[in-house]
């Protein structure tokens, strides 16, 4: 599908003042990132976007080795509406980490994917090469849209929605992409980060 004009100058105008009003934290957060457990300050992770797959920037909030864990916690997933998994306790993150995930500011790096073109400020929540293949046939045009930073199923409930109603809402968001909804979702989404951190 075709990439609105407007939409990428949205973006490409976002990301920069976002990235502009973090650039004076970064080195406190990753000195607490580094001080406070083993491995990087940033990860890489495997997510779909318009049909590809892409790895997302992220300021560590696990430890090092969280990802050859997940197979052993996956007894553990609150969630059984779906492939998504959720754990509330989960122990692979770290102190820094919680706090950093409290206030969603592991996510600013994924400004750096927006610059790229690989992501929007607003669009379907990336989901993983791994959950995406188990989407209904319904649902199957998600894949082909750019993936975004925040979108309708984010600022509605992010990971707590059910499967299919996450589904509904990105769908939904894709069919009436407009400046106006667009305008909507970010401030809902600044609200809420400002206001209401869990929230997202």
């Amino acid at each position: 599908m075709t990439y609105p004009i407007w939409k990428r100058a949205v973006d490409v105008f976002g990301a920069l003042v976002g990235l502009l009003l973090m650039s004076p934290f970064i080195p406190l957060i990753a000195i607490a990132i580094k001080l406070n457990s083993n491995g990087g300050v940033f990860v890489k992770l495997d997510r779909v976007s318009e049909g590809k797959l892409i790895h997302v920037y992220k300021f560590r909030s696990m430890n090092k080795n969280a990802i050859n864990e997940k197979p052993e916690l996956l007894k553990y997933n609150e969630r059984n509406d779906g492939p998504f998994f959720k754990m509330r306790h989960d122990p692979r993150v770290t102190n820094v980490g919680r706090l950093l995930r409290k206030f969603r500011i592991d996510e600013f790096p994924q400004l750096l994917n927006v610059l790229k073109g690989e992501l929007a400020l607003v669009g379907p929540r990336p989901h993983e090469p791994g959950e995406v293949v188990h989407y209904p046939n319904g649902y199957k045009d998600l894949l082909m849209a750019r993936a975004g930073v925040t979108g309708l199923s984010q600022v509605n409930g992010a990971s707590s929605l059910p499967f299919l109603k996450e589904l509904e809402l990105d769908a939904f968001y894709i069919k009436h992409v407009s400046p106006l909804l667009d305008a909507k979702i970010i401030m809902r989404t600044l609200l809420i980060l400002f206001f209401d951190p869990t929230a997202v």
